[in-house]
């Protein structure tokens, strides 16, 4: 049972990576930008929660509708004061922005929350599931990290296949100046990409804190960069792609603590991209792009 244990865990890990790595691969897919503040963003999530839940004494719900407007507020301001005046700039420019913002946040945690980790208290109230006699327990918190990546996936797909909304982001992936041409408002299709993409990080930061009920100015760090290995191992680009790296990330990550070693997981976890991305260089969904001259 302890496999099946840490194989349930891990795909729980893996779908926050998931939620996470969605608004990576939105962005990129979109706007063709790398946004590596969005790590921050989740960190951001977590502590407008643990404000509002500790601090203000507001139900939980409450607390995450509130981080989810207020990360999608931040998400459209960061594009629209720190990417858009870059549009046509070289990628290393837009790279180092990113960086710039993501240590700014950063540091407006450390001054405002301190750098002592809070005790993020669980917003979820389900209750975990025993199976096998007993001998496996699956926590509310994982039962609900999985249905909600499911489901929020489902969305997304749905929303970009069936909505003018939807049609514009993919014109705009597509053809930035041929979708200008055709009456679609590109710059406000990027900024609700932000938009989505910052929601997500809210959501996925409130899940990652539950799991993991420990939030720092740093919480965001590494899951935002394993979020993106994800994206990248899935096909960055792709919804489903991001979704499946997710979760395989996770799983691999979670097993190996458990029979390899905790000090070595991480390692294994950039190797086994690495050998993915050798093999087939798009990610395991990704789609090869023919370049136009």
């Amino acid at each position: 049972m302890s496999f099946v244990s840490y194989f349930i865990n891990g795909i729980s890990l893996g779908s926050v990576y998931a939620l996470i790595a969605l608004g990576y691969t939105m962005v990129y897919g979109i706007a063709k930008m790398l946004n590596f503040a969005h790590g921050d963003v989740i960190m951001i999530g977590g502590f407008v929660v643990f404000t509002a839940v500790n601090g203000m004494g507001l139900p939980p719900v409450v607390g995450i509708l509130l981080a989810v407007v207020i990360c999608t507020v931040l998400g459209v301001t960061i594009e629209r004061v720190a990417y858009k005046p870059l549009r046509m700039a070289s990628p290393l420019a837009v790279l180092i922005t990113a960086i710039g913002v993501s240590y700014l946040l950063q540091n407006l945690a450390l001054l405002i929350f301190g750098a002592n980790p809070k005790s993020f208290p669980s917003v979820v109230t389900v209750p975990a599931i025993k199976l096998a006699d007993g001998q496996l327990t699956i926590s509310g918190e994982t039962i609900v990290t999985v249905i909600t990546c499911v489901v929020i996936m489902i969305g997304l797909s749905l929303f970009i296949k069936k909505t003018k909304a939807g049609q514009a982001m993919l014109a705009v992936s597509e053809d930035k100046g041929a979708a200008q041409l055709m009456g679609i408002n590109v710059n406000g299709t990027i900024a609700l990409t932000f938009a989505i993409g910052s929601a997500l990080a809210a959501i996925a930061g409130v899940l990652l804190c539950s799991a993991y009920p420990t939030l720092s100015p740093y919480t965001g760090a590494m899951p935002g960069i394993k979020a993106f290995v994800a994206a990248v191992f899935g096909g960055i680009g792709s919804i489903p792609g991001a979704f499946i790296g997710g979760l395989l990330l996770g799983v691999i990550e979670n097993l190996s603590k458990a029979y390899i070693s905790s000090q070595l997981s991480d390692a294994i976890v950039f190797g086994v991209l690495i050998l993915v991305l050798l093999v087939k260089p798009t990610g395991i969904l990704g789609k090869k792009m023919n370049e136009k001259v």
